[in-house]
């Protein structure tokens, strides 16, 4: 014998469960244990930023942040003035003319003096 009502009380029994869980979810967001685990999690997070600024300035007060800081700037001025960009180019070739150098013996090309 068939219930007509049966496809009623599925959809209703989902309903049901949908509500459930919301009202379970929403229960837990608003629980004390939640609120007090984000508390703790934002203090924790608060601290090591105070933690980290403090060391940060720190290092930056002592001799190797100063020589740290001092190495930084005169880099920035030799790219400014090309100096390191012209370096870097003249370590660039020489290392390449070494590789060409070691594949032409490897090759037998031979090449001659690359100085």
């Amino acid at each position: 014998m068939e219930n007509p009502e049966q496809p009623h009380d599925i959809a209703d029994e989902f309903r049901m469960l949908g509500e459930n869980l919301v009202q379970a979810l929403r229960s837990a967001w608003e629980s004390p244990e939640r609120q007090k685990l984000q508390d703790e999690i934002e203090a924790g997070l608060n601290q090591f930023a105070t933690t980290i600024k403090q060391e940060a300035d720190s290092f930056q007060q002592s001799p190797t942040g100063q020589q740290l800081k001092s190495d930084i700037e005169d880099l920035r001025q030799r790219v400014e003035s090309g100096e390191a960009v012209d370096k870097a180019r003249d370590e660039l070739v020489k290392a390449l003319k070494a590789l060409n150098a070691e594949l032409e013996k490897f090759t037998g090309r031979g090449g001659g003096d690359r100085a």
